[in-house]
């Protein structure tokens, strides 16, 4: 079962798309010493999925600034993955990994078992590995990046973060 700060599910997975690189094998260990933000979106050629997926490319710099990795996953082909990026996506930069098997999906469960696709997961993980923010939203709903960073640094702060905490407000004192 998924829970806030136990280890994360280990990986090792093919990433249709990696700074220009096609089929490249990409691990959970890749990411030691470092903030990860793995996303789980349903399908390529959507119409929300792009959005999220420009996004997040969009944000990628801000991300690497906190010592954080963005990874990507859905349950289609390197070869789907590929096309779509050529034709719709060329900022993003990222891993996006082809879960073919269903066993990255299942692992941290976002597998929907009826359609065969991942549902809309995100897990922020540590630079130990542990898992330190989960959710899971409706496939009708994109996901807020700016919410992801705001989330990132209220648990870098290793403070206590009430609602709406921003960068810079004050926090209620030490976790």
């Amino acid at each position: 079962m998924i829970t806030i700060g136990n280890k994360a599910p280990d990986f090792k997975n093919v990433a249709a798309y990696k700074t220009g690189e096609k089929n490249t094998l990409v691990s959970l260990s890749d990411y030691a010493g470092k903030w990860l933000v793995l996303f789980f979106y349903p399908r390529d050629f959507t119409f929300i999925c792009p959005t999220e997926l420009k996004g997040f490319a969009k944000y990628e710099a801000d991300l690497e600034k906190l010592n954080c990795k963005i990874v990507a996953a859905s349950t289609d082909s390197t070869w789907c993955h590929s096309a779509w990026f050529e034709r719709d996506l060329p900022d993003v930069k990222y891993p996006v990994l082809a879960d073919t098997n269903l066993t990255l999906s299942r692992d941290y469960q976002v597998l929907d078992e009826k359609s065969g696709e991942a549902q809309r997961g995100l897990f922020m993980i540590d630079p130990e590995g542990n898992i330190k923010y989960s959710v899971v939203s409706s496939g009708s709903v994109g996901r807020s990046v700016k919410e992801v960073l705001r989330v990132l640094q209220a648990l870098q702060s290793g403070e206590l973060c009430p609602v709406e905490w921003e960068p810079g407000q004050a926090t209620l004192g030490k976790a």
